[in-house]
């Protein structure tokens, strides 16, 4: 396991052995005092843990986890306070740090508790940017109560090995849950193989799946690796897997049993080592009543499970998601700047979206094509006009202020999150002043100025001083 540990506070020896320890895991590990540390460096600290020690100058550590819920920190938080300690007379609320213990407390413990913090995350923080733009949680954007319990379940999920259950309608985002439960797991430098099951006709599936051995056919002039093979220490995503017929069924079944599999023609049977998610956009329960899916076979699958919502159950989400994917073609930076009147997105809104998310980035896209002026209208959006939904019923400015609500809040946190928490330079690529940009963080909640640990007084990024 692999992380980067800021330890804040206390500089005698006391918890230098504890140091030692953590760096025998393959922590970094780094010191410093509480005075020597602004708000404004700890909000943009690169590690993945802040261990806040509340030993000495508990004051001081009592503002940090005052100042923690207004901002959105990159890291996990280890609060370590004193075994008397009197949380109300500190005013030190546990609720905003992702555990604590108590001192004297064993490096064991110490450990542990890190260790349970930091999870199996990528060594690589260049690996978790990626993740985090090309497959993960950016890429599952949305604020429905249903939507964000199972986007709150994937890291927990990635940690573990058993196999995982996605059920979802077409286009809601399953291959895109794969790849996040997969890139967030200790599996994430092996191979994520995915297979299109409705492609495999019976007799090809076993050849398909576990490969082939010199001579087990005509045609079969050398040895032939299967998917499984290819997927070994990895993961592998069965897409489709209502597709298969009861002869591939049984088959995987037996794969999943035991983990064991004989190439087609050869002599001895391989042990495989993948992780399986299976996905089905089927109602998997009607399956089983009518018997095309086995139940052996569900119940092997269905350990883990994610049940993605449509997107007409999560309409609150269209805008977002739809500014998602606009910013992902156009910068609000870039010179061709598009933005969606308030009509297009009403249009967005009322339609049901069959093919849901990913048709919705397909309407986005050709609409930024053929939007010729800096609005996409409702003219630009080739989807039916369909029967206002009770979302968007009432008064027009009552409905207009949801919407544009919905889409203010995730543009802000958006931009704060692509500058690191930069007050200024979000401002400056949302083409706001800063004074106006903070408004709206302080109108959301998103973050607030916090104070400077060290000697109570305001502190500010070098360059918001020139705004100001």
């Amino acid at each position: 396991m692999w992380g980067r540990v800021l330890i804040i506070g206390q500089e005698d020896g006391s918890i230098q052995p504890s140091v030692g320890r953590l760096r025998e895991h393959n922590w970094s590990v780094e010191r410093s005092s509480w005075a020597s540390l602004t708000f404004e460096a700890l909000r943009h600290a690169s590690v993945d843990l802040v261990v806040a020690l509340a030993l000495s100058e508990m004051e001081r550590a009592a503002r940090f986890f005052r100042w923690l819920p207004g901002n959105a920190v990159p890291y996990g938080t280890l609060a370590v306070l004193p075994a008397q300690a009197d949380l109300e007379t500190l005013k030190i609320n546990l609720n905003v740090v992702d555990d604590f213990v108590l001192w004297p407390v064993s490096e064991d413990e110490l450990c542990y508790r890190i260790g349970r913090i930091i999870g199996s995350r990528d060594p690589n923080r260049a690996v978790r940017e990626q993740l985090n733009t090309e497959f993960g949680m950016a890429n599952l954007v949305g604020q429905d109560p249903a939507f964000v319990e199972v986007v709150r379940r994937i890291p927990t999920i990635a940690r573990s090995d058993a196999p995982v259950l996605i059920t979802g309608e077409t286009g809601t985002g399953k291959e895109v849950c794969a790849q996040a439960i997969h890139h967030f797991s200790n599996r994430c430098d092996f191979p994520l193989i995915p297979v299109d099951c409705t492609g495999l006709p019976q007799q090809l599936f076993e050849n398909e799946l576990f490969g082939h051995a010199q001579g087990a056919f005509t045609d079969a002039r050398q040895n032939q690796k299967g998917l499984a093979a290819m997927a070994e220490g990895g993961t592998l995503f069965l897409d489709e897997a209502d597709a298969l017929d009861p002869g591939a069924q049984a088959k995987l079944l037996r794969f999943l049993q035991d983990g064991m599999y004989k190439p087609l023609g050869a002599d001895r049977f391989s042990r495989s080592n993948v992780r399986v998610i299976a996905a089905t956009n089927r109602n998997i329960e009607a399956l089983l009543s009518s018997g095309e899916f086995r139940r052996d076979l569900y119940y092997r699958l269905n350990v883990l499970r994610l049940d993605l919502p449509p997107l007409r159950e999560r309409r609150g989400d269209i805008p977002l998601l739809a500014q998602h994917f606009l910013t992902a073609l156009c910068p609000p930076s870039s010179p061709s700047h598009k933005a969606f009147s308030f009509a297009s997105l009403q249009k967005l809104m009322c339609y049901d979206w069959p093919g849901n998310v990913r048709e919705l980035s397909n309407v986005v896209q050709r609409a930024f094509i053929f939007a010729e002026g800096s609005q996409i209208l409702p003219c630009h959006l080739p989807i039916p006009v369909s029967p206002v939904p009770d979302q968007l019923t009432g008064r027009f400015n009552d409905a207009r202020a949801r919407i544009i609500e919905a889409f203010e809040r995730h543009y802000v946190r958006a931009m704060l999150r692509k500058h690191n928490g930069n007050v200024t330079r979000a401002a400056r690529e949302a083409g706001k002043e800063r004074r106006s940009f903070g408004r709206m963080l302080k109108k959301y909640g998103l973050s607030r100025v916090g104070s400077d640990p060290g000697d109570g007084s305001q502190t500010s990024h070098p360059e918001d001083s020139q705004n100001n």
